[in-house]
């Protein structure tokens, strides 16, 4: 039991914290034309990137797939930025009216790349044999579910309050949010190694 603690406050840790904050500026991206009525639709989206996240370490943790951290480091603000491009665009219109798959396939692979960028730090905390690793890459997931169903219910609850309370339009909300978040991370990806 105390095992399954570390690795999910770690996986806890690891989206929440504000540190290295790409993860929980994603999660606000993909929540942008959601509200608290279209909660399957967001819980399966969450899962899914968890998914995603999950299968990368696992490749990562068992050697079948290695990559440059430079080019990771790189393409996760690129997924935010695409996220935040997509909502601005899409900006008032109901999330129900998107295509599920497209959404569903952008954010596993989504959820892949951010997965690769974590894999390196994952790897250096996991010894032992290939099979001491599946368990506790199991319960790290769990804590990243657990955390980012956080992160999702704060989005959707500042959502709430804006719209209802500052009265701001669905469309208006996913304007500001949208341009916000591009203009957090576009610094991100012009600082980045790969223009070193």
């Amino acid at each position: 039991m105390q095992e399954f603690l570390i690795y999910f406050n770690m996986g806890l840790k690891h989206v929440l914290d504000i540190g290295a904050y790409d993860h929980i500026l994603f999660l606000i991206a993909l929540m942008i034309p959601y509200a608290f009525k279209d909660w399957q639709r967001v819980l399966l989206l969450v899962s899914l990137f968890t998914i995603g996240h999950t299968f990368a370490l696992f490749l990562s943790v068992f050697g079948i797939v290695k990559i440059q951290v430079n080019v990771v480091e790189f393409l996760i603000p690129i997924t935010i930025l695409i996220t935040a491009i997509f909502h601005l665009f899409t900006a008032g219109k109901s999330g129900k009216q998107e295509s599920i798959t497209f959404v569903a396939l952008i954010t596993v692979f989504f959820g892949l790349i951010h997965g690769l960028g974590f894999s390196n730090y994952f790897n250096t905390i996991m010894v032992g044999s290939n099979s001491d690793k599946l368990f506790p890459l199991l319960e790290f997931a769990l804590g990243i579910e657990a955390a980012q169903i956080i992160v999702v219910i704060v989005v959707l609850i500042i959502a709430y309050l804006v719209q209802t309370v500052f009265r701001f339009s669905k469309r208006d909300w996913a304007l500001v949010l949208s341009s916000f978040i591009i203009g957090v991370v576009l610094p991100m990806i012009l600082q980045s190694e790969i223009f070193k």
